[in-house]
């Protein structure tokens, strides 16, 4: 074997929740290794503020999270999954309580919070940055466990499929990913039995989104090429309330803010407009806050709205959310005494890589978890802090899947390396840049929070248009981080838009003003590569 390629028992692509859930699950009897496109810890996982949806309160029931979770998805979950995940929380949250996770508690029970469409307190949390909690709890695991390798700064390229066997087969089984090592820029193969995807989602094809850089979509842009389904990609959730500044790109101000009395009100007149828009005011679900605040900003002409909770106790806000008083106070601003300018920003992809219970996608050999899969439990719109849940329950299931399965997996064959004898070093990097702010330019513009048909139209032009200029520089020169994203992100824009063209009716984030009634049956949208 050459030294372009490496063997493992599994390949994880990701190293967020999903990805090392599912790593830790395996490593107890197989050799995984784990890549991560930038630092181990650029995901989304860490940037999580809210927390984990679970039933721990004495008055909450199964039922009552699994309803709350199909109202806030419009119907379009898949009821099994919605049981299969929630039943599995309680479990997930105590295998991170052992594994170290500090979470808050009041005494000797955790301490829940509420957030907008849950009928509870349900939502356990570290402080407001449960995410970064979580990533170090589960880093550390990984890092003692002699069994898993993780590798950072390899951008995966493309999945290895039986088309790059030596001696070519046409299976569509899945061996591995080719992956740019960004120590040595170089493509190496990484080879294994099985491959889980947790790549995270695709916000980034949005000028305003408060996902990580790297949420290029690579995943699914990834599976699509190799042959899988996706599904429900138009189902895009918008976060209503992202700090409006100049200076700082994407700071959230996390939900749970309006779910301890944060009121939303015009930045002129101080009018607090949600109960004009919906009897839930600033506790609807998300889509409806979000088109509310969008309805608001452009009938009056806004930059932005305030999200105002200094009318509550100095100290109960510091002691709620001490990271974000923090920042806030470093940019001027500050939130016991007076409002904050927010606006609605790209927050999670809904859809994504078609997958059942077991994490398994149409391709043999590929399983996957996470933001990049569209597994049933959000429907049309994503139910608060269900998101980092549904990576515990959908890694662990990955993991248990293969090694259940492990004696009918075969041995990788001989996979041809890296053809770089046609292309040269870009001398265009402006040609990236150019069409990376063009692509998140018109996606806002023509495919956000509110649509129509002919601005999805224009939408899809503008991708016919750049898909032929990007693919002929795709085929000439070598490959970098930059240019594997643009391929990726513009791949998930089309089907963004592919999928939006298919809705003829407005259901959860999906809103459209020549459909504005929803359909009597919930369908789930999805294409066929």
């Amino acid at each position: 074997m050459s030294r372009q390629s490496h063997s493992t028992d599994v390949l994880v692509i990701g190293s967020g929740a999903a990805g090392l859930t599912a790593a830790l699950t395996l490593a107890q009897q197989r050799t995984v290794t784990v890549l991560a496109k930038g630092p181990l810890t650029s995901g989304s996982t860490a940037w999580a503020q809210g927390g984990i949806a679970a039933v721990l309160d004495a008055g909450d029931t199964f039922e009552d999270h699994i309803r709350d979770t199909r109202v806030a998805g419009a119907g379009l979950n898949r009821r099994e999954t919605v049981e299969f995940v929630i039943e599995r929380a309680p479990k997930a949250i105590a295998r991170l309580v052992e594994l170290g996770v500090p979470f808050n508690a009041d005494g000797a029970s955790l301490h829940l919070t509420r957030e907008g469409g849950h009928s509870h307190r349900r939502i356990v949390h570290v402080n407001d940055a449960t995410g970064w909690a979580v990533q170090a709890a589960l880093l550390k695991a990984c890092e003692a466990n002699p069994n898993i390798t993780l590798l950072p700064d390899h951008s995966c390229i493309d999945l290895v499929t039986g088309r790059n066997e030596e001696r070519y087969s046409g299976s569509g089984r899945v061996w591995g990913a080719y992956a740019l090592d960004g120590a040595t820029g170089r493509v190496q193969v990484y080879r294994a039995r099985a491959t889980i995807m947790a790549s995270g989602g695709a916000g980034r094809v949005y000028q305003f989104s408060t996902a990580p850089r790297g949420a290029t979509g690579d995943g699914i842009a990834m599976a699509w090429r190799a042959g899988a389904r996706v599904s429900n990609m138009e189902m895009m959730q918008f976060h209503p309330t992202c700090l409006y500044n100049l200076e700082v790109k994407n700071f959230l101000i996390t939900e749970a803010v309006r779910g301890e009395g944060g009121q939303l009100k015009h930045p002129v007149t101080g009018h607090r407009f949600m109960p004009d828009y919906d009897p839930r005011a600033e506790l609807a679900p998300r889509d409806v806050v979000a088109r509310a605040i969008d309805d608001q900003i452009k009938r009056f002409g806004l930059d932005y709205v305030h999200l105002d909770i200094s009318h509550m106790p100095p100290e109960f806000v510091k002691e709620h959310f001490p990271t974000i008083h923090e920042k806030l106070l470093g940019l001027g601003i500050d939130m016991t005494k007076e409002p904050i300018p927010v606006v609605p920003a790209q927050h999670y992809t809904c859809g994504g890589i078609l997958v059942g219970l077991d994490a398994r996608t149409d391709l043999p050999g590929l399983w996957a978890a996470g933001e990049c899969t569209e597994s049933g439990l959000h429907g049309a719109n994503r139910l608060a802090s269900n998101s980092l849940l549904e990576c515990f329950v959908f890694g662990e299931a990955a993991g248990r899947d293969i090694l259940e399965c492990w004696d009918r997996l075969y041995d990788p064959p001989a996979i041809r390396e890296w053809d770089e004898s046609r292309v040269t070093d870009s001398d265009e990097e402006v040609v990236i840049k150019q069409n990376w702010t063009e692509i998140r330019r018109f996606m806002w513009n023509y495919v956000g929070i509110v649509r129509t048909t002919k601005r999805l139209e224009r939408a899809a032009h503008r991708i016919r248009m750049l898909t032929d200029e990007i693919e002929d520089y795709y085929g000439h020169f070598r490959v970098t981080t930059d240019l594997i994203e643009l391929r990726n992100l513009l791949q998930c824009a089309d089907l963004i838009v592919q999928s939006a063209l298919k809705r003829h009716e407005s259901r959860g984030l999906h809103f459209i003003l020549d459909y504005p009634n929803t359909d009597l049956v919930a369908r789930d949208t999805v294409l066929v590569p």
